[in-house]
C-alpha cells in the first residue's frame, strides 16, 4: 500500500482551536491503517475539526475494491457542500493520498465528526520515514 507523502490539503478544511494533540508534538499510534503504523511515535503536522469517512471504493487504477478504507476528510468529497454525508451515499472522491482515490466512486461505510490529524511517523516494521500520512483521528492517538 503506497501512500502519498504531499503536504497539500483540501481546500475549506478548518484548522481545530483546541486539538487534544498540538502541532509539533508527539503521541502513539493505537491503529495500524498501514503495516507498522501501530505503536509508532507520530510526530503532529497538522489538527483539523471535520467529519471523517470510512469508505468502499474500486481505485480508478483498477484492481481489487477497497473495502472500509479508514479515512476520508468531508474536504475530500466532490461537491461535498457543508451537511456531513450519511451511511450508504455514494459519492466522488477528491482525495489523493492513495494512488487511485482521486476520482473514484465511492460509498460512505461510517461518519463521524472529529479532529483529524496529519502525522509523521516511523514505521515500527522499519524502512523511510512517513510525511504526512493522512489521515488519524484523535481516538486513534495516545499520549506518549
Amino acid at each position: 500500500m503506497e501512500h502519498s507523502s504531499s503536504d497539500k490539503l483540501p481546500a475549506g478544511l478548518k484548522e481545530a482551536d483546541n486539538p487534544k494533540y498540538k502541532v509539533g508534538s508527539q503521541a502513539v499510534i493505537l491503529d495500524d491503517h498501514m503495516p507498522g503504523m501501530k505503536d509508532a511515535i507520530a510526530t503532529i503536522v497538522g489538527a483539523y475539526d471535520t467529519t471523517v469517512y470510512t469508505v468502499s471504493y474500486v481505485p480508478t487504477t483498477g484492481g481489487e475494491k477497497v473495502t472500509n478504507h479508514k479515512w476520508v476528510v468531508h474536504e475530500e468529497i466532490m461537491d461535498a457542500g457543508s451537511t456531513p454525508f450519511a451511511t450508504g451515499y455514494e459519492v466522488t472522491l477528491m482525495a489523493d493520498h492513495m494512488e487511485g482515490m482521486n476520482g473514484a466512486k465511492a460509498t460512505i461505510d461510517t461518519a463521524q465528526h472529529t479532529i483529524a490529524y496529519v502525522i509523521d511517523y516511523t514505521p515500527t516494521t522499519g524502512g523511510a520515514p512517513v510525511k504526512n500520512h493522512k489521515w488519524v483521528t484523535e481516538s486513534e492517538l495516545s499520549a506518549k
